[in-house]
Parts: structure tokens; C-alpha cells; sequence
């Protein structure tokens, strides 16, 4: 309940300062209520979406003088809540229902409440942009001294001038709070449609004249993606790979077209690369179950059972820039029968916990990493493993710690070797940690391991990988590297 109790003293605070002194010429106008937060770090975007939609649906929508509700994102994670009511007795009615609403705690809990900001404004008209996935909030101070009427009439004569004229505008509202803070509210299509307008905003005379009239101290501006539309970097590799079973060309668009980095070295570099493959697909196409996928930063990494030419199993490991997919690492291994514990190379858990343990659980790995796998510290190995738990997919190698252990004696018996030579990439979600290592594997062939860890109560408890030779540099395709 702490997180619960502190969010609702944010609130009161922010309500009853927004309701002190109220002009008696705002009670019958449009209400405009703006909330911006950032969400816990332990929370998932993707079940914040869902939560938030249900809150819509379930409560924001079913209270007296509620007229429409956009829940939107920037491209920093800032979320915004933009909700119009038919006056401000509804809305604070509203929100006084909100704290008081045990049904609506978990999505409190959600939100961290240091970080949100409320404001509401009476606006010059009612809101009717339903078609919108993008929009611009922008709140101000007026420099001393203006003229209040000379400044509305060129406020409106911003929208005649310059952004009515703009593709993809769907709506302008304009309104002022009790201290006289202005708020100018622009509903666009989508993203692309306010970019374009943006890059000519200041070169227009009247667009000039009205920021002049700002006390830039006091400038906020928000730019904001529809909940509804945004995809998370996450939601964007599932849907690319999962384009492979539906065909559905929009995923493409989620790659950068002037820079896809391949590291894949059987594929040419860049989108071309990624065509003629998708050119040279088997009658039917290829397809693709994302098993499990995680984001960290702007990385995100799947574990993937793939129709490849074949039944394989893989890794796959993305970076973004600026929302768009610019680098691609991967391991493809092909699918084996299940190991002597009968367990197979995907199945296992699959949920995303401790959130708030990621880099603690990263730096466990990495030590482990460090001293086990590169340094042969054997006797640390129960340092780092669970000796009462551990669950192994890799398809040769049995449960536990004898498991392993085995495995080993069977590789020395045999004059084969597994060695780790470099670790190249540690990634993580929660309580899954993901190393991507070069080295040897047996005969002593160049190879590249992608290993995944389950983690509990710092220990680790299960493990994944894919194990797979690098092709000679004459057979690559592009110049990129393995790593």
C-alpha cells in the first residue's frame, strides 16, 4: 500500500492546487486534464498498455461528463494522459472516485508517483480529433505586459496561417488555466504528419510573432504517440518475425532503410541482404514462434524456433536507433531430440521477473562468465549455480550440477574442448540474462555460444544455448563479423 498511499497524496496535492481559486467564467467550459508520469522501472510497458486500456474501458470512461481519454507515449518513455470532461466539478469528482477505488490500485502502483505532474485547463472548444495518433502539448507562460485579446486572436490566427494547412492536421484547441498559464493542444494523424509540419513551424511570420509572446522559462513541449498505436522495441521484433508466418509487409518498415548493420554471415549486408533472402524463401515460406523475447536498453533479444531451411532454434539479437531496428546479431542451431533429462532446447519458464534485479543479475553472470567460462575457476561454480536447482536445455548435457560435470569429463575423455575466449555481449530482462561469448567447440572449430540464464534469489537455475561454427571468412557474406 506505500506505493499506493504515495500516489494518492501526489494527487491531492496536485488537485487541490488546481482547484484553488477557480474563475467562475471556466466552470462551463471543456476541461482539458494533462497528467504526465513515468511508469517503475520494475514495470512492463506492455502490461502498462494493457492495464491502461482497461482503466479506460472499465472506470475513466463510465464517469459523469467524461468525453475522450488519450493515452500517449514520447520517445524518452514519458507517458502523457490527456482525459476532456464537460467541467471541472466532473473531473475532480473523478478523480476523487480514482483514489478512493481499490479496483484501480494495481495500475497506481504502476506509476511512479515522484515523477507525475497534473495541470487542467479550460479549452476554447470541445475536442473532436477521434482518428488521432499523434499529438503536440505545449504549455506556457505570456511574457508581462501582453495584451491577452490582441494574443488569442493571433493564437487562431496560427492555425489559419500555418498548421490548419499542414497534411495530416486534425485539430487545434486552445486554453488557459486559473494563474493564466497558456495551453495549446495540436492532433495530427500520425508522428510523420507533426514532424513535417515542425521543420517548417519557425520559418513562418505569424508562427514567429506568436513564440514571441512566450516566456520561454516557462516552455514545456510534449510530443506524443497514441498507447494504442505505439509498439514498444519489443512488440516491433515480435511482429518482424512473426511476419515470416502472416506475409504482412509493415514490420519492414520497422528497420532502418539507410542502415541495417548484418552480422548474420550467410546474409548480405543491409535491407538488400534481408530481400534476398526472403527472395530465396522454400514454397511456403519460412516461419517463425518467438519463445521468449526480452528488452534491454535499446536491444531487444528472442529465443525463436525457426522453419529455416529446416527446423532450427535461434537467438536473435536487434539494436535500435531513434525506434528503428539498425543492427542484427543471431545463432542458428538446428533442433535436436530432447536431452538425457528430456528436456528440449525451448521449453521451460518463460516469465519475466525482478525487473528491478537486472543489472544485479547481469553483473552475477558476468562474474560467473569471467571466472568459470573464461578463467577455469571450477571450484566457484556452486558460487553461481544453484546446486539444488538447475534446469539444462542444452541437448547433450543432463540436470544439475553433475550434469555439467559429466559433460565436461565426456568432452576431455574424447579430446574434444569447449573453450570461451572473449565475451562479447551481456543482455538482460528481469531474472533472464543473455551472453553472447566466442570461442572453441569441439575439435576446436572457431565458434560462436549465445547462452541464456534463469536466475532466482541470485543464483542461477536455468540455462539455454545455441552453439555454432563461424564459417570461414571467404564464405561470408557481408564484412560485418560474427560479433
Amino acid at each position: 500500500m506505500k506505493h499506493v498511499n504515495k500516489l494518492a497524496l501526489v494527487l491531492a496535492t496536485i488537485l487541490l492546487g488546481s482547484c484553488a481559486n477557480k474563475e467562475k467564467s471556466n466552470k462551463d467550459k471543456t476541461i482539458m486534464e494533462v497528467t504526465t508520469f513515468k511508469i517503475n522501472s520494475d514495470t512492463d510497458p506492455i502490461d502498462f498498455k494493457e492495464r491502461d486500456a482497461q482503466v479506460e474501458k472499465d472506470f475513466t470512461s463510465k464517469q459523469p461528463g467524461f468525453i475522450k481519454r488519450q493515452s500517449a507515449i514520447n520517445d524518452k518513455g514519458e507517458y502523457a494522459v490527456i482525459v476532456y470532461w464537460d467541467n471541472i466539478a466532473d473531473a475532480d469528482a473523478s478523480m476523487q472516485k480514482f483514489m478512493d477505488d481499490p479496483s484501480v490500485s494495481d495500475y497506481a502502483k504502476m506509476i511512479d508517483g515522484t515523477s507525475m505532474k497534473m495541470e487542467r485547463y479550460a479549452m476554447d472548444s470541445a475536442f473532436n480529433a477521434n482518428n488521432s495518433e499523434f499529438v503536440e502539448v505545449m504549455t506556457f507562460d505570456l511574457k508581462p505586459n501582453t495584451d491577452l485579446e490582441k494574443f488569442d486572436v493571433l493564437n487562431k490566427k496560427v492555425e489559419t496561417d500555418f498548421t490548419g494547412k499542414r497534411e495530416g492536421f486534425l485539430q487545434r484547441l486552445t486554453g488557459v488555466n486559473e494563474e493564466g498559464k497558456q495551453a495549446v493542444a495540436v492532433y495530427w494523424t500520425t508522428k510523420k504528419a507533426s514532424d513535417a509540419s515542425l521543420s517548417g513551424f519557425m520559418s513562418n511570420p505569424t508562427a514567429k510573432e506568436f513564440m514571441s509572446k512566450m516566456d520561454q522559462s516557462s516552455m514545456f513541449m510534449g510530443r506524443y504517440e497514441s498507447l494504442s498505436s505505439y509498439l514498444t522495441k519489443k512488440e516491433k521484433v515480435v511482429a518482424l518475425l512473426n511476419s515470416f508466418n502472416t506475409g504482412d509487409q509493415t514490420p519492414i518498415s520497422y528497420i532502418n532503410p539507410q542502415k541495417y548493420v548484418q552480422h548474420n554471415l550467410a546474409v548480405g549486408d543491409g535491407l538488400a541482404g534481408f530481400g534476398e533472402v526472403m527472395k530465396n524463401a522454400p514454397e511456403g515460406g519460412f516461419k517463425a514462434k518467438v519463445v521468449r523475447a526480452f528488452e534491454d536498453g535499446d536491444f531487444v533479444f528472442t529465443h525463436t524456433e525457426y522453419d529455416f531451411f529446416g527446423p532450427k532454434v535461434g537467438f536473435d539479437v536487434f539494436r535500435f536507433e531513434n525506434g528503428l531496428i539498425v543492427e542484427h546479431w543471431d545463432n542458428l542451431a538446428e533442433i535436436t531430440p530432447p536431452n538425457p533429462s528430456g528436456r528440449t532446447q525451448l521449453d521451460g519458464a518463460k516469465d519475466i521477473t525482478d525487473k528491478d534485479k537486472t543489472k544485479v543479475n547481469k553483473a552475477i553472470v558476468k562474474k560467473f562468465v569471467d571466472d568459470v567460462l573464461l578463467n577455469h575457476k571450477n571450484d566457484k561454480i556452486a558460487s553461481y549455480i544453484n546446486p539444488e536447482k538447475y534446469i539444462q536445455h542444452n541437448s547433450a548435457v543432463a540436470d544439475g550440477l553433475e550434469g555439467f560435470g559429466a559433460a565436461m569429463q565426456y568432452f576431455a575423455k574424447n579430446g574434444l574442448v569447449m573453450e570461451y575466449d572473449k565475451l562479447h555481449m551481456i543482455l538482460g530482462e528481469g531474472n533472464f540474462v543473455l551472453t553472447v561469448s566466442e570461442g572453441k567447440f569441439g575439435k576446436g572449430d572457431h565458434t560462436a555460444f549465445y547462452d541464456l540464464f534463469r536466475l532466482e534469489n541470485g543464483l542461477i537455475v536455468e540455462h539455454w544455448d545455441v552453439i555454432t561454427t563461424i564459417p570461414s571468412k571467404e564464405d561470408w557474406k557481408n564484412d560485418n563479423g560474427k560479433f
